[in-house]
């Protein structure tokens, strides 16, 4: 094996970890990350859909709010195609004693300063402040539901 293989095969190993490195590094977390008012905290629940609380999550268009969960509570929707869940304190001000939202239909709002969210985007209604709600991982198995951060 000459020199200049020898480097041919480096560099082709290099840019192989870089651009693995690059990939898997991306985040899709972007705004849960960049939002200075949320600190996240690391948590998984498992919501079992045969429970009466959990129940009307088996149908489309229903959501609940789970205290105990994230920092003040998760937001969980069937929006008939997913299962979403998000964060209950609103993401545009630090969390304080006001700052856990009110469930509303399908609407989280923060009686704080009257910020309301639709819980299918996770954007405010207004589309006028700077940050979405966050959002949680959901997986789901039959009728389980687990959500993490």
């Amino acid at each position: 094996m000459t020199i200049s293989s020898v480097t041919k095969i480096l560099k082709r190993g290099l840019l192989t970890a870089l651009f693995c490195t690059l990939t898997f590094s991306c985040s899709s977390d972007d705004n849960r990350i960049n939002n200075p008012n949320v600190n996240p905290i690391s948590f998984s629940i498992n919501l079992n859909t045969n429970f009466p609380e959990y129940s009307q999550l088996q149908f489309p268009g229903n959501a609940i709010y789970v205290a105990n969960a994230g920092i003040r509570g998760v937001f969980v929707i069937n929006t008939g195609s997913s299962i979403r869940a998000w964060e209950a304190t609103d993401p545009n001000h630090v969390p304080n004693a006001c700052s856990t939202m009110n469930l509303n239909g399908v609407e989280a709002t923060c009686s704080c300063e009257d910020n309301t969210y639709t819980l299918y985007t996770g954007q405010d209604t207004s589309q006028e402040l700077s940050y979405t709600l966050i959002e949680y991982r959901v997986s789901q198995n039959e009728n389980n539901i687990i959500i993490s951060n």
